[in-house]
């Protein structure tokens, strides 16, 4: 289907980017395909976009579109039929006593401070690990659509924050971070599925991941989650 012809998404316009560095495979370039304007990209058009294979960073959507390379794959978790593995029960139990509070999207200088610390220790060098409030406020706290933030705390303390888009079908899940310092903790494995339960609390379909790289490691997680759906040629298929 030619995304200019879906009623809901004609008033959209479609460009894209010039060549730029890969951030997941190294020596590689990447192009992405950005749908403009920003604010007519409402939670119902979002949602359309999302099924469509895009992704928002701040009021920035997009989808992979590059030239020689075809390795970002949406994914989605059907949550009607996952079924978690042991290890996954373990990390929900690990920290079931976490104090979950939902807000609005929010400034906070105490998320910032966790945002900094958890790029340096999971993510040094890639760019990231030296945003300014500025370029934080822009990627995460932006949103034209149905957005939420998510804290997580232990006896008060402030361990892991999430940003959550609500779609028409689903719940897609922007960005995680969290104490990077705490030994032994699960905290990745144990917010998806907590994002799951969200999903079936709120009696949604699909957790919608992101993109999955095959060959990246910092997207292999996302494939401990099965039945994993894929958008493959235009069409959700299970890998």
């Amino acid at each position: 289907m030619n995304l200019l012809d879906d009623i809901p998404l004609s008033a959209l316009q479609l460009y894209l980017t010039a060549p730029y560095p890969c951030s997941y495979l190294p020596d590689y370039l990447a192009r992405s395909q950005v749908a403009t304007p920003s604010f007519l990209i409402t939670t119902k058009v979002y949602s359309e976009l999302v099924l469509r294979g895009f992704r928002r960073s701040g009021t920035f959507t997009y989808r992979p579109r590059c030239d020689a390379c075809c390795a970002c794959v949406p994914v989605r978790i059907e949550v009607a039929a996952f079924a978690s593995s042991r290890a996954q029960r373990r990390a929900v139990q690990r920290h079931h006593n976490l104090e979950v509070a939902l807000k609005p999207l929010q400034d906070s200088e105490e998320h910032f401070n966790l945002y900094q610390r958890y790029q340096l220790a999971r993510h040094r060098d890639d760019g990231m690990d030296s945003d300014s409030p500025e370029q934080y406020r822009n990627f995460l706290l932006q949103s034209h659509v149905d957005s939420t933030l998510v804290e997580f705390r232990e006896n008060g303390v402030l361990r892991m924050v999430s940003l959550i888009d609500i779609l028409e079908d689903g719940l897609s899940s922007v960005y995680t971070f969290y104490d990077p310092d705490v030994s032994q903790a699960s905290y990745g494995t144990y917010n998806v599925m907590w994002q799951i339960e969200l999903c079936r609390k709120l009696e949604l379909e699909f957790l919608y991941l992101g993109y999955w790289i095959s060959a990246s490691g910092k997207m292999a997680y996302k494939a401990n989650f099965r039945p994993l759906q894929g958008l493959i040629e235009g069409m959700w298929k299970n890998l």
